[in-house]
């Protein structure tokens, strides 16, 4: 299997072999809808609180005697079936929604996802992105320039998630330049994951053969269960 490689330009540079054990994975819709939705119960934060009867203020006293009134008993003010007082069974901010992912299933999902958008053309491989300082205005040109190319006009048109600019390495200049843009996410090669793989369209491959070597480093823990296309 096979890809162009582009430059900043839009111009052809060459082509790169893509790893079967990467871009050549089945699609695996159970094992990728477990994996992002661990990954979001891990990222989710308990906020909403509420309090029970015990640490509502007040309540203390009974509100009236037991009996002689012809009233229906209640030993505080606070109960839950008055107004004022706690809630039943409401929530609270000490559960903790985290799932385990083992790395093999985290890995085996990615390349999943990752060989779904190579067949779709989702995937653009850049052999390198280079700017001398940040400057939004360049980086503008340079996506310009790559929305030329069949099939990734979107990197312009869609107003949000167009593309994850996926870097080998870190660089603080094309990190600022891109940053300006609310439909982009730059991030590295190796922090890649699942959730970001499916929210964004286009998934942009800076310096292939390094973040290749990246990418395959991971398929030594996802190995045994990747299951080439045939």
């Amino acid at each position: 299997m096979k890809a162009d490689i582009y430059t900043q330009d839009g111009k052809k540079s060459g082509s790169i072999e893509l790893p079967e054990a990467v871009f050549g994975v089945r699609w695996n819709n159970a094992l990728v809808h477990q994996v992002v939705v661990a990954m979001q119960a891990n990222a989710r934060t308990s906020v909403a609180h509420t309090k029970d009867r015990s640490d509502v203020k007040g309540g203390g006293k009974k509100p009236w005697k037991q009996k002689g009134l012809g009233r229906a008993r209640h030993g505080s003010s606070r109960s839950p079936i008055w107004r004022g007082g706690g809630v039943t069974f409401g929530p609270r901010n000490e559960k903790v929604y985290a799932q385990k992912i083992n790395r093999k299933m985290g890995a085996q999902a990615l390349f999943s996802v990752l060989s779904k958008k190579i067949h779709d053309g989702e995937v653009l491989f850049v052999d390198t992105l280079t700017l001398e300082a940040p400057k939004t205005n360049k980086a503008k040109e340079i996506l310009s320039t790559l929305a030329g190319i069949t099939g990734f006009e979107a990197l312009l048109t869609k107003k949000h998630n167009a593309a994850y600019i996926a870097l080998p390495e870190s660089d603080a200049a094309i990190a600022r330049s891109f940053s300006n843009f609310g439909n982009l996410k730059v991030g590295h090669i190796r922090n890649l994951n699942p959730v970001d793989a499916l929210t964004y369209k286009h998934i942009i491959v800076v310096n292939p053969e390094q973040a290749l070597t990246q990418l395959l480093a991971r398929t030594t823990i996802a190995r045994g269960t990747a299951t080439p296309t045939k």
